[in-house]
């Protein structure tokens, strides 16, 4: 029997906000555990709540970003749960009345463009990061980011691989991140993803149970954790064991390359939601819904129409530039600084995403000034410096932030321009390799490319190439 697979996914991305959902507290990364604490978002008695006006209006412009509907009356709810994460034993959250109904998310797939539904987004405070350590009884709890602000982005069930579902969060995150909503750091915590996915027979339109898969904290992560569920899930109803696939929540363990049950899933009814008493309904008035269309950034597929006739770029240069909001912007800082559009693509799409991935980087922090780069570009240009020293010049500057100009005094890398220089070394290359001479008069032209290398290494790579070529053709004949 054939099986067709169904995906929805959970988004949390962590809002762009200095402070936190209800306090004043910092929601910088990175602070000492339990440092960016107080009374109010420690849930200690006596204490009260104040929304963050700047969360409403960065869930807003969520809301517009990805064609939502925006619910002008919405409130904030009561969430109850015992666990250690979040101290007040319930996380306020939104129930029926979420701040933002429907929208949708274009992805490309193997059959074209598919568009996944989204059900709602809703605003709701962070819990905490417990610490599990091995060999010990205990677990340690960092309160840092009870209270930082989230938006949970629940989509429809409207993807049928893994493949799909990664696609879905990559044009998530680039939307995110270009409408300055989220940063979405993923290694961080601040763009976090839990996937619902159950098989069914094909034809069927029942939706069969689900299981939730928590712990998913990368894009390679999400394909295989759901790639792994999957084979799980069709193992056993081809084995005709299917009734112990139960709606649940695993966690994915990408050590051991599989999900582990972590505790049957609960339905809302178990979280007893309530409106939260200390919290009035939130009203949003049609002046905020007019400010985040009038301050929303250029989004990616208005990006990505403009560099196609702005710049002389192929379809798939544009796709991988603008596929990262922090790429593109250093692109078109260089592009501005006087960088031909086609020598700064080539630049980043070749030797800066070599050494970025040798590094482990991300493009929000490329070490390369982009006056560096036009430098090395304009020295290539004015036959300062060769093509493969340029290369030299850029790694070295990658790796010591050194200024272009001092790495090439410091080298002796200034490319050699002269004809009599060049012509020694020609000389001494066709002496020296004298049945390379003969195999290109005897037509076989491509000698020449042997030659050329010779001189190129005999001058340490200072010569320039095309005068070396030209004066090997010319004595050659």
């Amino acid at each position: 029997m054939a099986y067709e697979t169904i995906i929805g996914l959970e988004i949390h991305a962590e809002l762009k906000t200095k402070t936190k959902i209800f306090c004043n507290c910092s929601t910088a990364f990175g602070s000492k555990p339990n440092e960016n604490t107080c009374p109010v978002c420690l849930g200690l008695p006596g204490t009260l709540p104040v929304l963050n006006e700047e969360v409403v209006n960065l869930a807003v412009k969520a809301g517009k970003a990805l064609n939502c509907k925006i619910n002008q009356l919405n409130k904030l709810d009561r969430k109850n749960y015992f666990y250690p994460d979040l101290p007040k034993a319930y996380q306020i959250s939104q129930f029926d009345l979420p701040i933002c109904s429907g929208g949708s998310v274009e992805i490309e797939t193997k059959d074209g463009i598919k568009t996944v539904r989204l059900n709602r987004i809703h605003i709701e405070e962070d819990a905490g990061k417990l610490v599990h350590l091995e060999y010990e009884p205990y677990s340690l709890i960092d309160y840092n980011r009870v209270g930082v602000p989230l938006v949970e982005i629940v989509t429809e069930p409207d993807m049928s691989s893994p493949e799909e579902a990664v696609a879905f969060l990559k044009n998530l995150k680039n939307i995110l991140e270009y409408a300055e909503i989220s940063d979405c750091r993923m290694e961080e915590g601040s763009l976090r993803c839990d996937a619902n996915i159950s098989l069914r027979e094909v034809g069927k339109k029942e939706l069969n149970c689900k299981v939730e898969i928590k712990n998913i904290n990368s894009f390679k992560e999400v394909q295989k954790a759901l790639e792994k569920e999957e084979k799980r899930q069709r193992e056993l109803y081809e084995y005709g064991e299917s009734y112990k696939i139960k709606q649940e929540t695993r966690r994915w363990d990408s050590a051991k390359g599989r999900t582990i049950v972590m505790r049957t899933k609960e339905d809302a009814d178990d979280y007893r939601y309530f409106p939260d008493p200390d919290l009035l309904p939130v009203v949003i008035e049609d002046f905020i819904l007019e400010n985040a269309e009038k301050t929303m950034p250029e989004l990616p597929k208005a990006r990505k129409q403009r560099f196609a006739t702005t710049y002389d770029l192929t379809e798939k240069e544009i796709d991988i530039l603008t596929g990262d909001k922090y790429l593109a912007d250093y692109y078109e800082g260089l592009v501005e600084k006087g960088c031909e559009s086609k020598i700064a693509a080539n630049w980043i799409l070749g030797d800066l995403f070599r050494l970025m991935k040798d590094h482990e980087g991300d493009f929000d922090d490329i070490p390369v000034k982009q006056d560096h780069i036009v430098e090395i570009a304009d020295m290539v240009s004015k036959g300062t410096l060769s093509s493969t020293a340029a290369k030299e010049v850029f790694e070295e500057v990658f790796n010591t932030g050194k200024e272009p100009k001092v790495i090439v005094e410091e080298k002796g890398l200034t490319q050699i321009n002269n004809e009599d220089e060049i012509e020694k070394a020609v000389i001494e290359a066709m002496e020296k390799h004298p049945q390379s001479v003969e195999d290109y008069k005897s037509g076989k032209l491509q000698a020449i490319g042997f030659l050329v290398g010779q001189v190129m290494k005999a001058t340490k790579g200072k010569a320039n190439p095309p005068m070396v070529k030209q004066m090997l053709e010319d004595k050659l004949k």
